[in-house]
């Protein structure tokens, strides 16, 4: 055998036998007469003495970090005096009676530590080496174990696994396809998934009833902490199933996968939130609701008010900062400043005072306040002396968006720190009118309106809710779905809205389309990131640190050199030629 036990599981029950493990040294320290060190593989690491005065162990004097090692020896207990609480093995060491170099290493190019502080681009350059280090070993396990986890709760809830193709034809999705070109059909071209989202509906219509996987994807967008180009998503697809189905099917799932990686914690039911309120109460439709801070409509505080900046607007709203009160001038500028960046006209913000009468505001609009309203603003708000207020004024989703956008800057704790899962439901089924005065989906056009507002579809679109939702977690958005058109009446409509001919529906999703004929079950589904849902499980605010083998924020992978040029002859079996760059 090549090994009889692993460094990281030696114990006190293991002293005076011997043993056998195999891997790198992590440290080396020369004590004048002994050598020790440090051997680790993928368990852990146990301390061996190598005496270099011993038959065949002079290799020790040669034995350096990341030297590859198969040691044997019995195992001992350290000398009273030496032991490492640290280390789960620090009671014990192996004293070495043979030492085999299996492979010698270079010096590494940065520490194998626990050390954060080396430069991301040198640490994904030399990957290999990354990997070797603590706290990758550890996200890589948790990220298999919340796989496993899944993929069980998937099972025990009667889901079939199925892979779905990743050379597909183009279809609109909302970002951008990563194309192949075909050798055999020069000038024609493959996509890669940005979802399986038709494939699943397909395996619905041929009577799979519920269908899962971990899903590979890929999109030709910006990067950034919570996104890369390919990504992993657990991706599911349920028939004669509604929107209570789905979420209950997916809490399971998490549910499962937070036990499996934080033993003692119960999510419990994840809570469920409309996006209207979402959006009135934290003003954002993937809310982090680990804290308060809470938007107030101040409406009615306003209603009759003499302040032109609040009057004829769609939404007066207000948080108030417990706290705050005392900020400096160029803080509280620099809120405003904050604010104008982020689409508003202003901010009026306000500090609130004692006073011999009571409570009251100090601001440089207090002027143009009736006594009335800012005692009204004062009790909507439940501000007390020291805090500060912030308002702002204007259409009333715009107007959220960036008093919630100032919550998280002033609120929001590490996105690692708890867990707070939450439904979003209800999302508005089309985001605006495009520049031909066309409805634009906001969802994709197969998704299913909701019941209540099919009457309103052509003569109010804008007010047309969706039976679409997403699952958050602390303010990241986890993954979407929603329940799918199956009616072709319903689809038509809806086609029919977007400006979508028959001609152009059949080009689009003619293959779709054409199964839908045959018998389409009512079906709904759900795709959410595993990537990000790793990462706060794992304390880490960037998926890069989840994924064995990430790209830069750029798009690069500096271990591969990707992406990187291909020779003429490739170019010219693919039909294609390499544009000189634009001046």
């Amino acid at each position: 055998m090549m090994r009889t036990h692993r460094p990281g599981e030696m114990r006190a029950d293991h002293v005076d036998s011997t043993v056998v493990v195999c891997g790198w040294v992590a440290n080396r320290r020369d004590h004048g007469g002994v050598i020790c060190i440090d051997l680790r593989d993928a368990t852990g690491s146990v301390q061996v003495v190598i005496d270099p005065a011993q038959p065949g162990l002079d290799v020790g004097h040669r034995v350096r970090t990341e030297w590859v090692l198969r040691v044997e020896g019995p195992v001992r207990l350290r000398p009273t005096g030496t032991e490492n609480a640290d280390m789960p093995t620090g009671l014990i060491e192996i004293g070495a009676t043979a030492v085999d170099v299996l492979s010698e290493s270079e010096p590494v190019p940065f520490p194998l530590d626990d050390r954060t502080d080396v430069d991301e681009s040198l640490r994904l350059r030399h990957r290999y080496l990354d990997l070797r280090r603590v706290p990758m070993q550890r996200n890589l396990r948790l990220r298999a174990e919340v796989n496993l986890a899944l993929r069980n709760s998937m099972a025990a809830q009667g889901f079939c696994e199925i892979e779905t193709p990743m050379l597909i034809a183009s279809t609109p999705e909302g970002a951008r396809d990563f194309v192949v070109p075909s050798r055999l059909k020069p000038g024609n071209f493959y996509a890669l998934p940005q979802s399986p989202q038709l494939f699943k509906q397909l395996l619905m219509v041929g009577g799979f009833d519920r269908y899962f996987q971990i899903a590979r994807c890929l999109r030709d967008e910006d990067l950034r902490a919570d996104r890369q180009f390919e990504f992993m998503q657990l991706d599911l697809e349920m028939s004669f199933a509604d929107q209570d189905d789905v979420l209950a099917a997916v809490t399971h799932a998490v549910q499962a996968a937070t036990a499996a990686v934080r033993p003692g914690v119960d999510i419990g039911e994840v809570p469920r939130i409309t996006w209207h309120d979402a959006i009135d109460r934290y003003g954002s439709d993937k809310p982090d609701i680990r804290f308060g801070m809470e938007l107030v409509d101040l409406g009615e505080v306003f209603a009759a008010t003499n302040f032109r900046a609040f009057q004829g607007v769609g939404a007066v709203k207000g948080i108030c900062v417990r706290g705050e009160g005392g900020a400096s001038r160029s803080k509280v500028d620099g809120l405003v400043d904050r604010a104008k960046q982020l689409g508003a006209a202003g901010l009026v913000w306000m500090r609130v005072r004692a006073t011999d009468a009571g409570v009251d505001v100090e601001s440089p609009v207090t002027k143009f306040l009736s006594d009335a309203e800012r005692s009204g603003l004062i009790a909507a708000l439940d501000a007390a002396p020291g805090d500060l207020v912030l308002i702002a004024a204007g259409e009333r989703v715009p107007t959220c968006q960036v008093l919630g956008q100032l919550r998280l800057d002033l609120g929001r704790p590490p996105v690692t720190e708890g867990l707070a899962f939450l439904w979003v439901v209800d999302f508005p089924l089309f985001e605006g009118l495009g520049d031909d005065g066309a409805p634009i989906s906001a969802h994709h056009p197969f998704t299913m309106p909701h019941p209540d507002d099919l009457d309103r579809l052509e003569s109010d679109p804008l007010s047309v809710r969706s039976q679409a939702y997403d699952l958050v977690l602390n303010g990241w958005e986890l993954g979407s779905g929603s329940v799918r058109i199956h009616r072709p009446d319903v689809q038509q409509r809806i086609f029919s809205l977007l400006g979508i001919t028959p001609e152009a529906a059949q080009g689009k999703f003619g293959f779709l389309l054409d199964a839908f004929k045959y018998g389409a079950p009512p079906h709904a589904g759900f795709a959410f990131g595993t990537d990000r849902i790793v990462a706060i499980f794992a304390g880490e605010e960037n998926i890069r640190e989840v994924i064995a083998f990430p790209k830069t924020q750029s798009g690069a992978d500096p271990l591969t050199n990707a992406p990187s040029a291909i020779d003429e002859r490739q170019l010219t079996e693919l039909g294609l030629r390499v544009l000189p760059p634009k001046a």
